[in-house]
C-alpha cells in the first residue's frame, strides 16, 4: 500500500490503477506520475496509474477486474463506464497455497464467558425462540413474543428475551424439493441453536411443512424446553396465543437458571458478512476481519465465509487454500450451480452490482468479490457446506448462500454461528437474533456519520492510524467481549426481530 500522505493508494506493484483516499477534483496533481486527474473522482474510486490500451486487462490487488473499453490515459477515471467485465480462465490450483496453521496451545487459548448447554454447545446469548412452520402461524408467534414485555421479563434477568422467527413459506411450495429441505434445515438449525435456551414451534395444521414431520425429519426431541403447538388442534388463533404464552412461561424459570462460565474461544463460530460494500471495503474492513479470523482459527475457532455470488471471479483465492481437491471442487460445483440458477437474469452473479456498490467505487462483481473474499483470512479452507447445514469442522469454512445479507446471515446462524461480523462501506443497518451482529465500517466519514450503528471503525487503516494486523487484533478482542455479553450497537437499537429470512429458492404454487 502506498504511503499515508498520498491522496492515492497503490495496492500492489502490478496494479495499473490507483484508489482515491478522498474525493479528488479535476486537475488535481498525482504525486509521482507527473500528471493530473482528468475528471472528478469520488473517494474509493479508481484512476489509471499509467496508459491502459483498449482491451487491456485492468488490475487491482494484482487481480483482473475487467478490461478497458477504450484507451485510458494516466489520471483517467476508471469505472463501469469504461471497464468491461470479461470472464477468463482461473486456475483452481487446488491446495497450492495451503500453509499449516500455527495453533495456540490449548492451555493458552483465549476465552470468553459463554452459556454451556447440556448437549455440549456454547451460546453467546440466552434467548427463548418461537418458530413458525408456515406463514399462516406467523402472526400468532409474533403475538406470543409481544406478550413478554421488558416489565414481564424483569423477573428473569438471565434471559435475553423472547423472540419470534416468523417466515413467509412452509406451504404453496413443491415438496419434496430442495427448497423444502432448505427450509426445514434452517428451522431445525435455529431450534437447536446454542443461543436459544428454549424453543416453541407453532404450525397451522394443514400446511405442507407439518410440525410433527419437521420435528421427526430433523431429529429434534420434544421436552420441557422444546415444545410444539398446532393451531387447528389447539382451537384457533386466540387459543394458540394463550397456549403459547403458557408454554413460554413454563420455560422461563429453567432458562433463567443458565449462567455464563469461562470457555475456550475454540467454541466460537463466526459468520462473515459484508453489505453496502464500497471501494474501501477490500482495503480496510474485509482484510482486517480476515486478520481477526486468522487469529480465531489459531485459537481453535471457526470462521464461516458465505455469499457465493460474491466470490465469483476470485474463487481461485479459496480453491488454492483448499485442504483437498474434493473440498475445492465442491466450491466450484456450487459456483456452477449458481451459474445455471442465474442464467439469463440481471443478477449479481452475472456481473451487475447494486447502486450502493457502484456509488462506492465497485464497478462489477469481480471487483466486489475481490474484497469480499478477504473476510476469510489466509488459513486453509477446510470444508464447504450447503445452506444451513450444521457446521462441524473447526477452522475456515465456506457455506453456500445468496449474497442478500438477511438470507446469508440466517443460513449462517442456522449452521451454528453464535455471532455475525458484518463489514460495510455505505452503512448497512443490519442486526440479527439470536446471534448478534457486530458492524465494521470501512471508512471514517461513514463511521462518524453513522456511529450509532457501527461498532468498529476500520477506516483508521486508510487514515494511517492503524495497520491491518493491529485492527485484526482489535476486532478479535471485541468479538470476545461481545461473545461474553457486551451488547452490540444493533442489539442496543433493537434490531434482529425482522431479519430471519430463510432462502426461498423454489416455485410458489
Amino acid at each position: 500500500m502506498s504511503r499515508t500522505d498520498s491522496p492515492f493508494l497503490h495496492l500492489h506493484p502490478n496494479d495499473n490503477v490507483l484508489v482515491a483516499r478522498s474525493a479528488l477534483s479535476l486537475g488535481q496533481e498525482i504525486p509521482g506520475l507527473g500528471v493530473r486527474t482528468r475528471a472528478q473522482v469520488p473517494a474509493g474510486h479508481k484512476i489509471a496509474a499509467r496508459r491502459i490500451a483498449e482491451g487491456e486487462q485492468v488490475k487491482k490487488y494484482d487481480t483482473v477486474i475487467g478490461v478497458a473499453t477504450r484507451d485510458l490515459e494516466p489520471g483517467d477515471y476508471v469505472h463501469s463506464h469504461n471497464l468491461r467485465l470479461v470472464d477468463y480462465y482461473r486456475d483452481p490450483a487446488f491446495g497450492a497455497d495451503v500453509r499449516p496453521v500455527d495453533y495456540v496451545p490449548e492451555g493458552e487459548r483465549a476465552s470468553f464467558q459463554g452459556f454451556v448447554r447440556p448437549g455440549g454447545g456454547v451460546g453467546t446469548r440466552n434467548f427463548i425462540g418461537i418458530l413458525s412452520s408456515v406463514n399462516c402461524s406467523a402472526t400468532v408467534i409474533k403475538n406470543i413474543a409481544a406478550h413478554f414485555t421488558a416489565e414481564r421479563m424483569a423477573a428473569f434477568p438471565n434471559v435475553d428475551g423472547v423472540v419470534a422467527f416468523a417466515q413467509t413459506s412452509g406451504c404453496g411450495m413443491s415438496s419434496p424439493s430442495e427448497h423444502f429441505d432448505v427450509l426445514r434445515r434452517t428451522l431445525a438449525g435455529y431450534a437447536r441453536h446454542p443461543n436459544l435456551a428454549g424453543v416453541l414451534i407453532v404450525g397451522l395444521g394443514c400446511e405442507r411443512n407439518q410440525v410433527d414431520a419437521l420435528v421427526e425429519s430433523q431429529g429434534l426431541t420434544e421436552g420441557r424446553l422444546m415444545r410444539t403447538l398446532v393451531m387447528q388442534d389447539v382451537g384457533g388463533t386466540r387459543a394458540t396465543i394463550e397456549a403459547g404464552i403458557r408454554a413460554i412461561e413454563e420455560m422461563l424459570p429453567e432458562a433463567d437458571t443458565a449462567r455464563r462460565s469461562t470457555v475456550s474461544a475454540s467454541h466460537l463460530k463466526i459468520g462473515l458478512e459484508c453489505g453496502g460494500s464500497d471501494g474501501f471495503s477490500g482495503i480496510t474492513a474485509n482484510p482486517a476481519l480476515g486478520a481477526a479470523m486468522d487469529i480465531l482459527v489459531r485459537h481453535g475457532g471457526t470462521a464461516i465465509l458465505s455469499e457465493t455470488p460474491e466470490i465469483h471471479g476470485v474463487e481461485f483465492m479459496l480453491t488454492r487454500r483448499a485442504i483437498s481437491q474434493a473440498v475445492g471442487q465442491k466450491l466450484l460445483d456450487r459456483l456452477a450451480w449458481w451459474e445455471r440458477y442465474t442464467a439469463g437474469q440481471n443478477a449479481q452473479f452475472n456481473g451487475v452490482v447494486g447502486h450502493g456498490n457502484q456509488a462506492g467505487g465497485l464497478a462489477n462483481i469481480f471487483e466486489k468479490s475481490l474484497g469480499s473474499a478477504m473476510k476469510g483470512g489466509t488459513t486453509p479452507l477446510r470444508a464447504v457446506y450447503e445452506y444451513a447445514e450444521p457446521i462441524t469442522e473447526h477452522g475456515f469454512v465456506f457455506m453456500d448462500s445468496p449474497g442478500y445479507d438477511p438470507v446469508a446471515s440466517t443460513g449462517q446462524i442456522a449452521s451454528g454461528a453464535q455471532l455475525i461480523c458484518f463489514t460495510t462501506g455505505r452503512g448497512s443497518m443490519f442486526g440479527s437474533k439470536p446471534a448478534p451482529t457486530i458492524k465494521l465500517a470501512s471508512n471514517t466519514p461513514m463511521y462518524q456519520r453513522l456511529e450509532e450503528d457501527m461498532d468498529i471503525n476500520c477506516g483508521l487503516i486508510v487514515d494511517g492510524e492503524c495497520s491491518v494486523p493491529e485492527m485484526g487484533q482489535r476486532i478479535f478482542e471485541q468479538i470476545l467481549r461481545h461473545a461474553s455479553g457486551e451488547a452490540t450497537k444493533s442489539e442496543i437499537l433493537g434490531l434482529g426481530d425482522h431479519e430471519f429470512v430463510p432462502w426461498h429458492m423454489g416455485i410458489v404454487s
